[in-house]
């Protein structure tokens, strides 16, 4: 089969695209032929030499995957060939990676696919949509009514949060950069939108909300705890999901005489449980149609090097050069 790996961690550069040998599918498992598969930040750290876990050798990159059962293993009852499944968590914990042509997958990391949604589609909202609503509900437990600041509300999971928080009727304010993004934002579902290249965030976000929020979703890696605490609402939750090495001042002070909490969560880490009880939730939505993935471009499997490129200026080099999720078709 073909495939995106690297032997060796670093620079773009490493990914190679050539033969590997097909897997095949162990007792619990599925063999799922790709039909489409995107990038996630977490697959360029990994990539550039983060050392979370031992990596199998080569390493297949890549979290999430949309396809077609091809083969199953003992004792999978769930899935049979011909089925279409969406999933994520590979390329984690020393797992394999999905960007190729075949990948064996544990089933409990599967989902079926809704009818009427695409392969691409599929495969651009796995690991985004699963954070999305673990942090919004098992974490933050926002509920209908309750109000909402997403930060960069047309990122990859930012836009997940803002459509998941508007499909149980609470109020979304979300940040965006420039009018064309703000218009996208809108779209997906925000109240109000803010555009954080003019004026004053935070005396827009006071105007609006001000009792102050009851979830403020962090995306940025260094966030500014003052701005955040003086926005949230008595008792409000902070969601953090980035900034691994952040070491931000903490107005520890007003945070707990407001009664806040902190949030912090890697959606990896949750039991296949509960991202079975997210993956429920996300099928439902985008087979009624509100829930969308937000796809910036695609690109070739062959392209992998340039995908992790662009990805990585979009996150490290703070470029703000996608909007939405990067998905690659074998």
């Amino acid at each position: 089969m073909k495939a995106a790996f690297f032997t060796q961690p670093g620079e773009p550069s490493v990914i190679q695209y050539g033969d590997l040998p097909d897997p095949s599918p162990a007792a619990g498992q599925v063999l799922v032929k790709m039909a489409a598969v995107s990038v996630n930040p977490i697959d360029t750290y990994i990539r550039g030499g983060a050392k979370y876990w031992e990596l199998p050798e080569p390493f297949v990159i890549g979290c999430d995957l949309a396809g077609t059962v091809v083969e199953v293993g003992a004792g999978v009852k769930q899935f049979k060939p011909g089925d279409r499944v969406w999933g994520s968590n590979q390329g984690l914990l020393g797992r394999q990676g999905t960007f190729s042509e075949l990948c064996a997958v544990d089933a409990q990391w599967l989902y079926p696919t809704p009818q009427g949604v695409s392969d691409s589609d599929a495969a651009a909202i796995p690991l985004v949509s699963i954070t999305a609503h673990l942090g919004l509900f098992r974490e933050a437990q926002l509920k209908s009514g309750q109000t909402i600041f997403v930060r960069g509300g047309t990122g990859g999971v930012g836009a997940m949060v803002v459509q998941m928080a508007k499909a149980i009727g609470a109020n979304v304010i979300a940040t965006a950069g420039g009018a064309q993004k703000a218009e996208r934002c809108k779209k997906l579902g925000a109240d109000h939108v803010l555009d954080y290249t003019t004026g004053d965030l935070q005396q827009q976000l006071l105007e609006l909300a001000p009792q102050g929020v009851n979830v403020f979703w962090e995306t940025l890696r260094e966030p500014d705890l003052d701005f955040v605490v003086a926005a949230l609402a008595e008792r409000g939750r902070m969601v953090v999901m980035a900034g691994r090495d952040a070491r931000p001042e903490f107005p520890l002070g007003p945070f707990y005489v407001k009664g806040c909490s902190l949030h912090g969560f890697a959606m990896f880490k949750s039991t296949a449980a509960e991202q079975q009880a997210c993956a429920s939730d996300i099928n439902h939505w985008l087979a009624t149609g509100r829930l969308r993935a937000v796809i910036d471009r695609t690109l070739p499997l062959s392209q992998a090097a340039e995908a992790h490129r662009l990805q990585e200026a979009h996150t490290i080099g703070k470029q703000s050069s996608l909007t939405g999720k990067i998905v690659l078709v074998p």
